[in-house]
């Protein structure tokens, strides 16, 4: 049987992953008895995916509607641009920019107001924005705009000033970037990513290179197997990685190799477990398919 790496991942994070790539054309809405057969598929169980669509039900990720009788979900409107701005993030193939000039995002939030601090600090961390003190962080002026609109959309605009400058230090870059950014803990999750995938690019380029385009069916379900969990594991990388030139990261930083793996598989796995998914999705529209949904109640 084909070795399919299983990364420290929750139903939560799959559901999620599976929404971003097959519920995202107008009008889709997945039926429940679909998302039970890929968790199974992965190896998880119905009571815990009933439960994680339930939650992300309530954190307003997903909402729940029935059609010719079936228990189906859909992404909530409030975060499609969140899909949307995610799709910029994940699957381009970004190269590190030259920095020229930098972004400084600095704020201040009233006491009565702290929470708004955490929001601040998150939101400015998943831009790829670094710590240079409390209340002042930096990233590459190349991101001003995608900050403005983010910081804009979710209401903390008002609470930041933004500024362009220029650094003026004369010494070597790379020890202020890792104090600026948690470098050592990125590059210890990459590490984890290549310990778990840094076969695949070979691994899926040898168990293709025969296949002609219409791939087997055990051929499409093990695509599906290895790269929903796969994709998952790397989609946090891209909103963490400050994707700084090579010269201002440590020698041995694995960002580039994480980068070029999972591009690779994306490229050959993930046509294949598109047609799994969707032949998955369209065998739940029966409703005879569907017995299980019916015990997942809709609100």
């Amino acid at each position: 049987m084909f070795a399919v790496p299983a990364p420290p991942v929750r139903h939560q994070q799959l559901l999620v992953t599976i929404f971003g790539l097959y519920g995202r054309n107008a009008g889709d809405a997945l039926p429940v008895s679909a998302l039970i057969s890929m968790l199974g598929t992965l190896g998880y169980d119905a009571p815990g995916v009933r439960s994680s669509v339930s939650r992300l039900k309530a954190k307003g990720v997903l909402k729940s509607v029935r059609e010719d009788g079936i228990a189906k979900y859909k992404i909530a409107e409030s975060v499609s641009d969140v899909f949307r701005e995610g799709d910029r993030r994940i699957f381009a193939p970004e190269q590190p920019a030259p920095v020229d000039t930098w972004v400084l995002a600095v704020f201040s939030v009233p006491e009565s107001m702290r929470n708004r601090r955490h929001q601040l600090r998150s939101a400015l961390s998943g831009l790829g924005f670094g710590s240079v003190a409390s209340g002042v962080w930096i990233a590459p002026a190349h991101k001003l705009d995608q900050a403005k609109e983010r910081l804009t959309a979710s209401g903390l605009i008002e609470f930041v000033d933004l500024f362009r400058s220029d650094y003026v230090f004369d010494g070597p870059m790379r020890p202020k970037i890792s104090e600026w950014w948690d470098l050592k803990e990125l590059d210890g999750e990459f590490t984890e990513f290549l310990e778990l995938y840094g076969n695949a690019e070979r691994e899926w380029s040898g168990r293709l290179g025969d296949q002609t385009p219409e791939a087997s069916d055990e051929v499409r379900r093990d695509a599906f197997r290895y790269y929903i969990p796969m994709l998952t594991m790397w989609r946090r990388f891209p909103y963490k990685d400050p994707n700084l030139p090579a010269d201002y990261l440590p020698a041995d930083w694995h960002g580039p190799a994480v980068r070029r793996i999972f591009q690779s598989v994306h490229r050959l796995a993930a046509p294949l477990a598109a047609e799994f998914a969707h032949d998955v999705i369209v065998g739940a529209m029966d409703p005879a398919a569907s017995q299980d949904s019916a015990a997942l109640k809709l609100g």
